[in-house]
Parts: structure tokens; sequence; C-alpha cells
């Protein structure tokens, strides 16, 4: 197999580990497809002996003894202390080993960017964070190759084991600018720009991108409620409202990738005339509305993204902001619930985990002052597993997958 390509690093680091082969969605044959089922298996279930391999993916005791082998040699498992049984030569508990890769995820977003260091487990090892009221292109580039370059140094002589970075953003970054308050120029300094390619400039290991939330769909979909749910609707609050959709454990994109975004979700009706345009779900249910709210009143508006937001003076403005955003969620779910009939909806964000859970409780009580009649009960309404994580997350767990996942697709669940 051909070695991936690594890192500008230091001789002793460079030379203290070898890269790992490559196991990119190229490969083709039945050994890199086993090796990848088994390394699935792992990460569900965590440690297993060879005898429960063997069980749960289907293979001969005899290939299960080949692949650990050969996984062994690129230091992808380690071996548990032996469990003595009643009967046979004790069990050998074998598990994904932390240090055996690693990606990193990139997320860059309207009022923030993240840069996570994720392991083989998808454990983030390392954090970088960067804040700014909207990211300048000119500025923010030489930025991203700052702590990307930061992070591998930080993992020393385990560089040549990062198999991929993966870029979170928006896919209109510059989209609803006058919202924002932008300028046309600032607005089109991001349409313009191919970040995905603009990063793959910076480094010689292969960069995925995806659009910011379906990444953060993606990290819930391998690492948090998609292990038990096969097909919901996730939406994401941050600057603004987001989401992403999973049907049958996969992340459905649709043709154009809008699937599941919910922030242009119309509010109502159009006018006759055609010219008074009902509102978008992004209006309503978005952080931005929020600061407009604390702005109002000479607070400062970041204290959406903290503990602050459910603090005096803060608090009684937060309250009007929940009703009206749990309004709107409602709106979308009845409107999702009617076209997708899904198992659940998954809501995450970057607010504290109080907001997002009272949130959550007052949406579960908007859906009573809506006309349910032809449908079924509303779907469960479910808190995220992994908050203002989600985004980079998912883009870390891009380039993971492409290097070990079983399927092709690189969003599959187990």
């Amino acid at each position: 197999m051909n070695a991936l390509a690594t890192p500008s690093l230091p001789d002793t680091a460079a030379t203290a580990a070898q890269p790992l082969r490559q196991r990119g969605s190229n490969q083709e044959g039945v050994r890199q497809f086993n090796e990848r089922v088994v390394l699935q298996a792992l990460r569900a279930h965590g440690a297993l002996a060879k005898a429960d391999l063997a069980r749960l993916t289907g293979l001969t005791a005899q290939t299960i003894g080949l692949i650990t082998a050969r996984l062994d040699e690129d230091d992808l498992l380690t071996r548990g202390a032996p469990v003595r049984g009643k009967v046979g030569q004790p069990s050998v508990p074998i598990a994904l080993n932390p240090d055996g890769a690693f990606a990193i995820g990139i997320k860059i977003g309207r009022r923030s960017a993240d840069w996570l260091l994720v392991d083989f487990n998808g454990t983030v090892r390392e954090r970088i964070s960067v804040a700014y009221d909207f990211p300048d292109a000119t500025t923010l580039l030489p930025t991203i190759q700052a702590n990307l370059n930061e992070l591998l140094r930080r993992l020393g002589p385990l560089a040549p084991r990062v198999v991929g970075v993966g870029v979170a953003a928006p896919f209109q970054l510059g989209g609803w600018h006058r919202m924002l308050g932008l300028t046309e120029a600032q607005s089109g300094a991001w349409s313009h720009l191919d970040l995905g390619a603009e990063v793959q400039k910076m480094t010689e290991l292969p960069v995925s991108f995806a659009k910011d939330t379906a990444a953060a769909c993606v990290a819930e979909l391998l690492q948090g409620k998609g292990r038990e749910i096969h097909s919901f609707l996730y939406l994401f609050l941050d600057t603004f409202v987001g989401g992403g959709l999973v049907i049958h454990s996969h992340l459905h994109r649709g043709q154009h990738g809008n699937a599941g975004a919910v922030a242009s979700l119309p509010m109502g009706v159009a006018g006759a005339d055609l010219k008074d345009l009902p509102p978008q779900l992004i209006r309503h249910a978005s952080l931005w509305d929020l600061e407009q709210r604390f702005r109002e009143h000479g607070l400062d508006p970041m204290a959406a993204y903290d503990a602050r937001a459910l603090q005096a003076p803060w608090r009684e403005h937060t309250q009007e902001w929940v009703a009206r955003a749990a309004l709107a969620l409602a709106h979308c779910v009845v409107s999702g619930t009617a076209f997708l009939d899904l198992e659940a909806v998954v809501i995450d964000g970057v607010v504290v985990p109080e907001l997002l859970a009272k949130l959550i409780a007052r949406t579960q009580q908007a859906l009573k002052a809506y006309n349910w009649e032809g449908l079924q009960s509303p779907p469960p309404l479910l808190p995220g597993s992994i908050g203002s994580d989600a985004r980079a997350l998912g883009g870390a767990l891009l380039p993971l997958h492409a290097s070990f996942a079983p399927d092709r697709d690189l969003f599959l669940k187990t």
C-alpha cells in the first residue's frame, strides 16, 4: 500500500512514527473491506474478544486472526488483560488504539472558528478557538493554516498518523448578509471563495469539505443519538439555524445538498401579489434574533452563546426569544412530519445545555398549537449529544471514516 503524505515536521518527529497504510475509498478488495468491518465492529461495540468479533462480523476465527495481526502491524489495536472463563484459554479483549490514527476538524462559522484534533476513538484531544464579529477572508485564511500547523506540532511524533482534514462551513457563509449588517463586498468575498480548495493548498493531507450543519449531523449520527435512531431530522441552533436529515442511518443530502436546510423554510403563505414574501425560519429560531434583542437593550449580544443568557438582565429577553423560537421550531417539526414521518427530531446547538432544554420543552408544548389532523402523534424531540463541537467534530470524522469505515459512503453508521 502507498504511504500517506505527511506534513512537514522536524526530523525527530517525522521519523518517530510511521505513516499509516493508505485505506482510502479508492482501494478495492475483500481484504481491505474485512479490515474495515472489524474496525467498525470495535468502534461500535468497544473491546471484544476474537470469538465475539467472529460472531459479530460473520468471519471465521482464522480470518479474524489474520486481520487483527495486520491491524496490529499498523498499531491500530490495543489488547487488554486476559479474561479467564470457565472453559478453554483466557480471551484477550481487543480494542481500537486511540493513538492509531488522528484527524483534524475545522469549523468556520459566522461568529467563531474551531480547530479540533480527534483521535481514532473520535475523542477530542486538542482544540483551538477564535471568536470574531464576522470572518474576514484575508485574515482568516492565514489563521486557518497557522492553527492547522499548531495542532500538528502539538501531536509531535504521532503527526504522521493524521489521515486527513475535514472542513465544515456554511455553503453560503456570506448569505443573508443584510441581516448581519454586512456590505456586499464582505459577502461577496466568501461567495467567490472555495474554502475546501484553499485549505487543501495549506497541507499535503487530504481535505474533505461539508456543509457545517451536515457535518454536525454526521457527528450526531456516528457518536450520538444516531447509534439508536435510524431516521431523524436534525436541527442545529447557531447564529443562523440549520439542519440535516438522516434516513436509514445515512445522511441524506439531496440533489443539491439542501436536504435539512431548514433555515429557508417559509413561516407562512405568500401573498397573492407575490410581493410580500413570508419570513423564513432563520428569522425566528436563530441566535441572531436573540443577539438583536440583547443589543436593543444595551446588553452584550454575545451572551446568547454562553450561560449569561439565563442570568439577569439577559434572562427576560431570552425567555421572550424562547417563546417565539419554539413556535417556529414546532412549525418546522409539523412540516417535517408531514413529509418525512421520522422516528424523532434531534435538536442541538451552541447554547448552554440549560437553555437548550428549555427550548426543547417549550417546543414540545408549542406542538399542541398546530393542527395534527391527518397525522399521527408528534415525534419525540431529543437533545443532541455533541453541542458546540458538533460541526468541527463531524468534519474530523469525515477523513477518519473515509479511511476506515467499510462502506464507500462516508456517512455510514454501523
